[in-house]
């Protein structure tokens, strides 16, 4: 059975522990860009299971899913309690082609996003961390809970691709000696 919205944000939030919000999302661009470098593009595409997305299908979703909270933040700030509309991830990524989209551009992509988005949270003054909009699905979202998904959701991402990586290319865990 799949998780509810409040069941996904339960346990996103249980990641992040007492971490920096600001300063894991900083840290994710770097982080993800060390652990493909050198992988061959064969296996940044290659789907670890059935119905489960590749790392380069990961990434580009970091990128939309990037540039949708980089909407709904301006959104919030030009009108408080504005609607927040909910996307179907997997819809994007099929029309979006995440198959098929080189993982390294689209990294780069969300890091261009992601910059832009830290910069403008930097400067927001206190009432502005507490606006917030209705999102259609999780209900009141706030900037100050905004920035704490994006970290988590980052920690989500690159567990995945930490645990693809650490399945040998024939699928199989890796043996340590």
């Amino acid at each position: 059975m799949p998780e509810t919205p409040q069941e996904y944000m339960k346990r996103l939030g249980s990641y992040l522990g007492d971490q920096d919000p600001l300063k894991v999302q900083q840290a994710t661009p770097k982080k993800i860009a060390s652990l493909i470098r050198g992988v061959p593009k064969k296996r940044l595409t290659r789907r670890p299971a059935p119905g489960k997305w590749s790392i380069a299908e990961i990434v580009a979703h970091l990128a939309d899913d990037e540039l949708v909270g980089a909407y709904r933040m301006r959104k919030i700030l030009e009108q408080p309690g504005a609607p927040l509309e909910g996307f179907d991830q997997d819809k994007w990524a099929d029309t979006g082609k995440y198959a098929k989209r080189d993982a390294k551009k689209s990294l780069e992509l969300f890091r261009a996003i992601r910059e832009a988005n830290l910069e403008l949270l930097k400067h927001l003054d206190s009432a502005q961390w507490d606006l917030y909009g209705v999102h259609s699905e999780r209900g009141e979202e706030g900037i100050r809970t905004m920035a704490r998904h994006f970290a988590c959701h980052d920690i989500n991402h690159m567990k995945q691709i930490e645990a693809i990586l650490a399945k040998g290319s024939n699928g199989r865990a890796k043996r340590r000696t």
